[in-house]
C-alpha cells in the first residue's frame, strides 16, 4: 500500500496512538522495543472512533499478545511511516506490499492477505478492456502517487495517469467522469465507497492487472532472530485458524495466504482454469498429486504468467508452475523435475506468406508476439530482438496473430494448439516456420523457500515416476 484510504481532517502534525498493552508482566517482556507504523487503509488499517482495528491491528495485537510486546501503533501518512522504517532500527511498517523495488529495503514477516488489482469503470460506462495494453489507450487512468500498481504501471510505460490524492477522491473522481479507469483492489475499493455513502455496485471490474502479497515490513537492522519471532507466530495464526477468522471479518473472505503460495497460469492443457471453474491439466495434476502425498493442503492459484512469475521471484515461500530451467532462470529459482519438455516455435498464419528460416530473418519482421517474462521472451531480449510484441496473455497474441497484427507468435508446441482453440482457430490456420528451442520445464520455488520443501517435493515426484503415476497423468493430457 503506498497512501491511506481516508484524510483524517483533525490531524495537523504526526499523530501517534497508543494502545491496550499485553495483560502479562513486565518482567516477562520481549527481549526487543519495536517502533510499529501504520496508515489509514480500510479495511486493512483504520480507525472507528479512537479505536485502531483492520486485519493488520488485529494480527499485530495477536502476535503481541503471544510474546508480550506492547501493543503501541504510530499513525503516519505512508510517505513518512515509509520513510521511517528505513531509517529507525527499530521500525515496522504494516500492511506492506513486497515488490521488486522493496523487497531488499527490508525485512519481511507475513503474508497476511493477498490483494488482486483490478482496473475499474464507473458503472454504465461503455468501455470494453481486454489487456493492459489497450488501458494504454484509454483516455484517462486515475492513480495514487507512488503507490505499488502505480509504481508498476508506470514501469508498464503507461503514460495516460493522472494523480489523485487518496482513494476517495479518486473514486469520487471515477464516479464524476473525471477519469476512466482507476486500479484498486476490491476490498479497499469497497470501503472506499462505503464512505461515500457508495455501493460496490457504482462500479465495474474490467480485467485483473496483478497480485501482490501483503506484509510486515521490518527495518533492515532489526535481528533476523527477532523477525522470526514474528513470523513464527503469524504462521500460528495460520495454522490455528485465526487469520481466517480474521479474514472473514474484515476482507469478507475465507481465503487467505498460507506458509506456501502455490500459482499458475491458464497454459493449456499443462494448468489451465476449465468450465466447470476448476484449476486443471496436466501440470496442475502432478502438482495436486504431489500435495496429497505430502498431506499438503494448500489451494493452486491461477494468475497471469507476468504477475505469478514476479511473485515467485520477489516472495519467499511461493511455488509456481510449470516454468522452462534456463540458464538465465537458474539460479533465480528452485526446481522439481523436470516435469517434461518444450519445444518452442515462430508461428506464422498460414497464408499469410511469412516464412522464417534463422533467427536473423526473424529479427527483420516486422513484429513477434511474445509473453511477458516467457523463457522464450527472456531468451530473445537477450539475442537483442527490438521487435517484440509483449502481452500477458498468450491468447491475445494468438488473435494478433490471425489478425494480421503481428508477423509471428513466439510459443511452445505443446500448448500452441489450445491457446489457438480457445482463440476460436483451427490448427491448420497456423504454420510452425523455424524451431527455436527445446527446454525442459519444472515446478519452481522461490530461493528462499526452505531446502527441505524442495527436497520433499522432488523426492515425491520422483516416486510419482517410478510407480506410473506420471505416466498415466501424461497419457491423460498430452498423449
Amino acid at each position: 500500500m503506498k497512501r491511506p484510504l481516508f484524510l483524517i481532517s483533525f490531524v495537523a502534525v504526526t499523530m501517534v496512538l497508543l494502545f491496550s498493552q499485553c495483560d502479562k508482566k513486565t518482567d516477562d517482556a520481549y527481549r526487543f522495543k519495536f517502533q510499529f507504523i501504520t496508515e489509514i487503509y480500510a479495511p486493512l488499517n483504520y480507525l472507528e472512533g479512537n479505536t485502531l482495528k483492520g486485519l493488520g491491528p488485529d494480527v499485530l495485537k495477536t502476535v503481541c499478545e503471544k510474546l508480550n510486546i506492547p501493543f503501541e501503533v504510530n499513525i503516519l501518512p505512508w510517505e513518512e511511516g515509509y520513510r521511517i522504517v528505513q531509517s529507525d532500527d527499530n521500525a515496522v511498517l504494516f500492511c506492506t506490499i513486497l515488490n521488486s523495488t522493496r523487497k531488499d529495503l527490508f525485512k519481511w514477516a507475513g503474508p497476511i492477505a493477498s490483494l488482486d488489482w483490478i482496473f475499474y469503470t464507473a458503472s454504465g460506462d461503455e468501455i470494453s478492456l481486454n489487456t493492459l495494453d489497450e488501458a494504454k489507450r484509454i483516455g484517462k487512468i486515475g492513480v495514487l502517487k507512488d503507490n505499488a500498481i502505480e509504481q508498476y504501471l508506470v514501469q508498464q510505460g503507461f503514460d495516460n495517469l493522472v494523480y489523485c490524492t487518496d482513494n476517495i477522491d479518486a473514486f469520487t473522481k471515477l464516479l464524476n467522469g473525471d477519469f476512466d479507469l482507476f486500479p484498486s483492489d476490491k476490498i479497499t475499493a469497497e470501503a472506499a465507497l462505503k464512505t461515500l455513502g457508495k455501493s460496490i455496485y457504482k462500479i465495474n471490474p474490467l480485467i485483473t492487472i496483478r497480485t501482490d502479497l501483503v506484509y510486515f515490513a521490518f527495518n533492515k537492522s532489526i535481528p533476523d532472530d527477532v523477525v522470526a519471532d514474528i513470523q513464527n507466530a503469524i504462521d500460528a495464526m495460520k495454522k490455528d485458524g485465526t487469520l481466517k477468522t480474521l479474514s472473514e471479518e474484515y476482507l469478507n473472505t475465507s481465503d487467505f495466504p498460507g506458509t506456501l503460495q502455490i500459482y499458475t497460469e491458464q497454459y493449456p492443457p499443462i494448468t489451465f482454469r476449465n468450465n466447470f471453474g476448476e484449476i486443471t491439466g496436466f501440470g496442475t495434476d502432478i502438482v495436486n498429486e504431489i500435495m496429497k502425498r505430502n498431506k499438503i493442503y494448500t489451494p493452486v492459484r491461477l494468475t497471469s504468467w507476468s504477475s505469478g512469475y514476479d511473485l515467485a521471484l520477489n516472495n519467499p515461500n511461493v511455488c509456481l508452475f510449470t516454468m522452462d530451467r534456463t540458464d538465465l532462470r537458474e539460479n533465480l529459482f528452485q526446481w522439481v523435475g523436470p516435469i517434461g519438455t518444450n519445444t518452442t516455435w515462430f508461428y506464422t498464419k498460414t497464408g499469410a506468406g511469412i516464412r522464417i528460416s534463422s533467427l536473423d530473418e526473424a529479427r527483420k519482421l516486422s513484429s513477434v508476439g511474445t509473453v511477458n517474462s516467457w523463457f522464450s521472451t527472456q531468451y530473445l531480449q537477450n539475442l537483442g530482438f527490438t521487435n517484440l510484441v509483449l502481452n500477458s496473455d498468450p491468447s491475445v497474441l494468438a488473435q494478433k496473430l490471425m489478425n494480421g497484427e503481428i508477423d509471428a507468435f513466439v510459443c511452445t508446441g505443446v500448448t500452441f494448439p489450445d491457446i489457438l482453440k480457445v482463440a476460436g482457430y483451427h490448427y491448420s490456420e497456423a504454420f510452425p516456420s523455424f524451431r527455436l528451442m527445446a527446454s525442459d520445464y519444472y515446478i519452481a520455488f522461490s530461493k528462499l523457500t526452505p531446502e527441505s520443501t524442495v527436497n520433499q517435493w522432488q523426492t515425491t515426484f520422483g516416486a510419482l515416476k517410478a510407480d506410473g503415476t506420471y505416466e498415466a497423468i501424461s497419457q491423460k493430457w498430452l498423449k
